[in-house]
């Protein structure tokens, strides 16, 4: 121990002193200097407000800090932060980097996670910009108001001259009756459902009960044993008809022939004209008798007298 002299013991505790400050600086920035972290690169065009040693956010925990900023000296405009992150953590392809302004001053980075089954490596870059809040979409709205406006201006001047058009009046008036119109009639079928379709739906129900029995009905006849019926009858009926037809053929050929009675009765002019002078004769003969009928029928009590 002879070579630990005062002056080495003053300069090994004035380097554990530094080592501790540097330490205690780093682990109040959030850097843990004995811990082996992976490093990413974030690509921005604008950093304002970041700085070295802000904390880096993932679905709203802390992953790493801001490590380092450097600005691209060879393509002017873009900005590399380098971040790094813990250990345990993996990046999903896709992600991207989004810095969002605190309300009391200050810029933290949230890491919007990808969907891609593949991981980032250490040392690879990704693309970060500002958090566009509900200001930001409003002022990049802005320019596509300005244009609509013209537009709103000739829209809001066709409806102002439809309100003053007198006809706009009559047919709002129109609406109105045809409105109550429609009120009486809804009314009025609400009555009809409630009392004159409970007395159908009850006046139904029988009729209904009676088209259950004669479909009982139905089914239980023999529609084979009833087709059968009617063709024997229909069968029997043609017969007949035949058999009629062959006894009137010969009646109307004796009808039509000058060798039968019949024909000769049917077909003699003279005969005709006979018979209806007799039935005049006898025609005339009666009435005569009914007129006169002392000339035909005498009748005496004491005798037949001389004309």
């Amino acid at each position: 121990m002879k070579f630990l002299t005062k002056e080495i013991k003053i300069a090994l505790s004035a380097i554990c002193a530094i080592a501790l400050l540097i330490y205690g600086i780093n682990f109040l920035k959030g850097i843990n200097i004995f811990q082996s972290n992976n490093v990413l690169y974030v690509a921005f065009k604008d950093i304002s407000g970041l700085a070295e040693s802000n904390p880096v956010y993932a679905s709203g925990y802390r992953i790493g800090t801001v490590h380092k900023i450097e600005y691209d000296y060879a393509h002017p405009g873009n900005v590399y932060v380098a971040v790094e992150i813990e250990k345990g953590m993996h990046i999903p392809e896709g992600s991207y980097a989004e810095l969002d302004a605190q309300m009391l001053g200050g810029v933290t980075m949230n890491i919007i996670l990808g969907q891609s089954p593949r991981m980032l490596t250490p040392g690879d870059t990704i693309l970060g910009g500002p958090h566009k809040g509900a200001l930001d979409k409003a002022a990049n709205m802005v320019p596509k108001i300005e244009e609509m406006l013209p537009k709103l201006d000739s829209v809001i001047a066709g409806v102002n001259a439809i309100v003053n058009n007198p006809a706009t009046m009559q047919i709002l008036q129109n609406t109105a009756a045809l409105t109550e119109e429609l009120k009486t009639t809804t009314h009025t079928l609400n009555k009809l459902m409630v009392g004159d379709i409970n007395k159908i739906a009850a006046n139904l129900e029988p009729a209904t009960e009676h088209l259950n029995s004669i479909s009982e009905k139905l089914d239980q006849i023999d529609y084979a044993a009833t087709i059968t019926s009617v063709n024997q009858t229909l069968n029997n009926l043609q017969e007949f008809t035949n058999n009629l037809d062959k006894g009137i053929t010969p009646l109307l050929s004796s009808l039509n022939s000058n060798n039968s009675t019949l024909g000769l009765l049917m077909r003699d002019r003279q005969l005709y004209d006979n018979l209806t002078n007799t039935a005049s004769s006898a025609d005339l003969l009666l009435q005569d008798l009914r007129n006169n009928p002392k000339r035909y029928v005498h009748f005496s009590i004491f005798g037949k007298k001389d004309k």
